[in-house]
């Protein structure tokens, strides 16, 4: 490994980082080469957002609901195959999508429980895989070129994906980009059967981990912190694209911003792979969580495509600065909470609960209120509210007694 000190410094990584590595960097092209363009997709339908917002409500809740289920399952059989289960399930909605009509509500709740139960799978298993392939000394790097992975993905997918559907007529170029998206998937569950069987040898307990949230502070605070992650999350997944697109008008623009964000995204993350060390951890945290609440008043007073793209500069700096350390500090204080070897599902599955859980309280506000009021009046006041979700992290994650974890 030593021809790849330059990239990754001096960190020894093991064959299973790589595949697991790959399988993550290929489910980031896919989806970034596809994902973007679905909220467009349903928008050119309906122009609503009712639709959408429901598809991504129906997406975090199914994705709860499976986190559980796949819990479960993971105690039993292999978590690869769980993973395997997972892509399978994101290559069928991509097929869905491209056979079926998505013009109604049902069918957008319909296609939305797909993508959950697919998400669910894919989630609880590569967290599972995270937790166990990596140690405390290079579980920062995993996430840290995980994250540039993503940002390579997310500069050339919708670049790709939105020339290519501006250049063809009508819907030929999403029936091009969603089959894309499929192949990819396809080849992330090839490179998974090479992935190390690993066993359990417990029962699902998942009611003695959530007791562990009132005996284990640093454990509660996580949850709580995971919770306010997902308030951002659920309406800002979807409300910027569909920005981007009424302000343009073009799918290629949207294009054009993945391109611009991810790039800087990418740069930023590998930097911070390599100088944030465990001490810089909560300091980070707090920058980036104040970035990214501070972003949204690029935006919310007046929306165009040029304040949309200092918008997401502006983001694009801050989610690697806060994602990175905030991981890391939440694996390692998994690792050590009370039978965590054991438990790992269950602290896998009650965290991603919790994150959902944020999702859908912000979607579900969302629902409500754009029902009773104005979009254009409801959207900024929402935005700047759950637009607090990462900096809350900062002063969940601060009270840490990280010297007891």
């Amino acid at each position: 490994m030593s021809r790849w000190k330059f990239l990754i410094g001096d960190v020894v990584v093991n064959r299973d980082l790589v595949l697991l590595l790959t399988v993550g960097g290929l489910f980031s092209l896919a989806t970034a080469l596809s994902n973007t363009f679905v909220n467009v997709y349903l928008w050119k339908q309906s122009n609503d957002y009712l639709p959408i917002a429901s598809y991504q409500f129906s997406i975090a809740f199914f994705q709860a609901l499976t986190f559980i289920i796949a819990g479960r399952l993971a105690k039993n059989i292999d978590r690869v195959v769980i993973l395997r289960i997972g892509i399978s399930f994101l290559a069928i909605f991509y097929i869905v999508v491209l056979l079926f009509e998505t013009k109604t509500l049902l069918s957008t709740i319909l296609i939305g429980a797909i993508l959950g139960i697919g998400n669910g799978c894919y989630y609880l298993s590569f967290n599972l895989l995270t937790f166990e392939v990596t140690e405390p000394e290079t579980r920062q790097f995993f996430n840290g070129f995980l994250g540039l992975l993503s940002s390579f993905s997310g500069m050339l997918g919708p670049f790709i994906a939105g020339a290519i559907i501006s250049s063809m007529v009508g819907d030929k170029g999403y029936n091009f980009v969603f089959i894309a998206a499929v192949i990819l998937f396809v080849f992330a569950v090839i490179i998974s059967c090479f992935l190390v069987r690993r066993e359990l040898d417990s029962e699902f307990n998942i009611k003695r981990v959530i007791l562990e949230r009132t005996l284990n502070g640093n454990w509660r605070k996580v949850t709580y912190a995971n919770f306010f992650q997902g308030l951002r999350e659920g309406i800002f997944l979807f409300v910027i694209s569909i920005y981007i697109f009424l302000s343009t008008g073009s799918e290629f623009a949207l294009g054009k911003y993945g391109l611009i964000t991810s790039l800087i995204s990418f740069i930023t993350y590998y930097i911070v792979t390599r100088t944030i060390k465990p001490s810089f951890n909560l300091k980070a945290i707090f920058l980036g969580g104040f970035m990214l609440f501070a972003a949204v008043f690029v935006i919310v007073f007046k929306v165009s495509f040029t304040l949309l793209i200092v918008y997401g500069v502006i983001i694009s700096l801050a989610y690697p600065i806060i994602l990175v350390p905030y991981l890391s500090l939440t694996y390692d204080i998994i690792g050590k909470s009370y039978k965590a070897r054991e438990y790992r599902v269950e602290y896998i599955v009650i965290r991603e609960v919790y994150l959902n859980g944020g999702r859908m309280f912000s979607i579900a506000t969302f629902i409500v209120c754009t029902a009773f009021f104005s979009p254009k009046q409801v959207i900024p006041l929402l935005m700047c509210i759950f637009g607090m979700g990462h900096f809350l992290v900062y002063f969940v994650m601060r009270k840490l007694k990280l010297e007891h974890t």
